[in-house]
């Protein structure tokens, strides 16, 4: 992607538009938010937000990129902490809990643009499933460092709690769904 902020460093503008844009996509949603609204709130021209961005498009993958890397900064604080490997994977429950009911009352902003752009070939879904392909490697790795002996199938098991977690919490109004799935993945550790 020609121009990009992954290819360059991004102006106090550019950094504006982006955390204007990641807020509003997260809170109203990509189809409810227009380049007119983002260049507003931001106090720039559309042509800066086009300058710097050149499509809606590029600037939603900047945000769901930047979004997941705040995530991951997040998470890689708490892992670093745990005084364990077991402890690791545990905390990761912790930390998407505390991460909730802090930066995600809407749930997960890759399920979320998904779900708004249902062409499975848009770069939307490619963005998506890196992540999620991420966050079951994690899980193969943090139970591959706690010695277990089918650490895959544990991953897999892993990553649904933690996603159907996400869903509960902000769906279904499951504030506790994060607590429910640390003590499951505890049994799943204990079996």
């Amino acid at each position: 992607m020609s121009g990009t902020t992954r290819e360059r460093p991004l102006t106090p503008a550019g950094r504006r538009v982006l955390d204007v844009a990641g807020r509003l996509f997260y809170e109203r949603g990509i189809g409810q938010v227009g380049m007119e609204l983002i260049a507003a709130e931001a106090g720039v021209t559309k042509k800066t937000v086009y300058d710097r961005f050149g499509s809606k498009e590029t600037l939603i993958l900047a945000y769901l990129r930047a979004r997941d890397e705040r995530w991951r900064a997040f998470l890689g604080e708490r892992l670093a902490a745990a005084p364990s490997p077991r402890e690791r994977i545990l905390v990761t429950f912790d930390a998407m809990g505390d991460w909730l009911r802090t930066n995600g009352s809407r749930g997960c902003s890759m399920v979320n643009a998904c779900a708004e752009v249902p062409d499975p070939g848009h770069p939307v879904h490619k963005t998506a499933a890196e992540q999620k392909a991420w966050l079951r490697g994690l899980y193969l790795e943090l139970a591959t460092e706690a010695g277990y002996d089918a650490p895959g199938p544990l991953a897999d098991r892993l990553v649904v709690l933690h996603e159907g977690a996400v869903v509960m919490f902000s769906v279904g109004g499951m504030a506790h769904a994060t607590d429910i799935a640390r003590e499951t993945a505890d049994l799943l550790l204990t079996a």
